[in-house]
């Protein structure tokens, strides 16, 4: 397969994954911030948003004020936010026209019909509706595109290519969502109710929260969510899950080149195969993931080189 190919495979995917995840941390947050609190901690929570994503010096350049209105608008429906769940869409949706020989007619169908009615959705529009009905909407359009993927195509190099992009993407952003909630969000405190809540509220996020019901059979706690999301091989969208099927595919696609990505991913695979959720409380939530995350960074780098257009040439 020609590397411009893969490459726009690869990034249709990550940008449909993209901003079904963006949905599900925007969405979190929207959840926890209905929770009575003070006018500060509600902002700082939102700025959250801005700082795990680095985006403050676009946002400082637009708005004079961290709020839940400015930071929904920045991040659901501004053009000029190229991280906007508006233009992950737009994106997606680019890189599926530029390889529309090889998908199939109803993955590009859904793709380029999900991104035309998010184009005519103004943001008075999505928030008169509910912001948390146009974060379902985004979560069943990904779904959907997902499904016509699996359906649809024939599993070879365009769907390993495919399938990689969308796990590399979700483990990105399952590792945002808990740090989100679990070291910035988290008041100093905050046990009962409004723990319960929240940590109820991140589980939802993911689609967790009647998976932890069966697992666990028991009260919510920050040791158990940070064990499912983490180490559960069997938890599709835990960081152990994702990163299973990095190995798989990438054992599938390897040349020659791709012998240290492939160690590389080894290497952080066996840490959570073998890890303990004691081992990495005691090393500090925020630090791990913070690891985890420069380290999926430098994976996708990686493959980039070995596969794909290097990030240096892309478009």
């Amino acid at each position: 397969m020609l590397s411009r190919t893969a490459d726009h495979l690869f990034w249709m995917s990550r940008y449909i994954e993209r901003a079904e995840n963006l949905a599900r941390l925007l969405d979190v947050t929207w959840q926890m911030s209905l929770v009575p609190q003070s006018l500060d901690a509600a902002n700082q929570n939102w700025n959250a948003i801005i700082a795990l994503n680095s985006l403050e010096e676009a946002y400082d350049a637009k708005y004079a004020a961290v709020n839940a209105e400015n930071v929904l608008n920045f991040m659901v429906r501004d053009a000029d936010n190229q991280a906007s769940i508006y233009n992950c869409l737009r994106l997606a949706r680019e890189n599926a026209h530029a390889v529309r020989g090889t998908i199939t007619t109803e993955m590009w169908e859904t793709l380029n019909a999900t991104w035309l009615e998010a184009r005519e959705k103004s943001f008075e529009q999505i928030m008169n509706a509910g912001v948390g009905e146009f974060f379902e909407w985004v979560k069943m359009r990904s779904s959907l595109s997902r499904g016509t993927t699996l359906g649809t195509l024939l599993q070879d190099e365009a769907y390993h290519f495919i399938r990689l992009g969308t796990l590399l993407e979700r483990a990105d952003n399952t590792a945002r969502i808990l740090d989100v909630k679990y070291h910035v969000l988290r008041p100093q405190g905050d046990e009962g109710a409004t723990d319960f809540y929240q940590w109820g509220a991140l589980l939802r996020s993911v689609s967790a929260f009647e998976v932890y019901r069966k697992v666990y059979r028991d009260v919510i706690t920050p040791e158990r969510v940070t064990e499912l999301l983490i180490l559960r091989d069997d938890m599709p969208r835990s960081l152990h899950f994702c990163m299973n099927g990095v190995v798989k595919t990438l054992d599938l696609i390897a040349n020659r080149h791709s012998g240290e990505t492939q160690r590389q991913v080894g290497l952080l695979h066996a840490q959570l195969h073998y890890g303990r959720v004691e081992d990495i409380l005691a090393h500090g939530l925020h630090e791990w993931l913070s690891d985890f995350m420069d380290r999926i960074y430098m994976l996708g780098g990686g493959i980039s080189k070995d596969f794909l257009v290097p990030m240096s040439e892309a478009a």
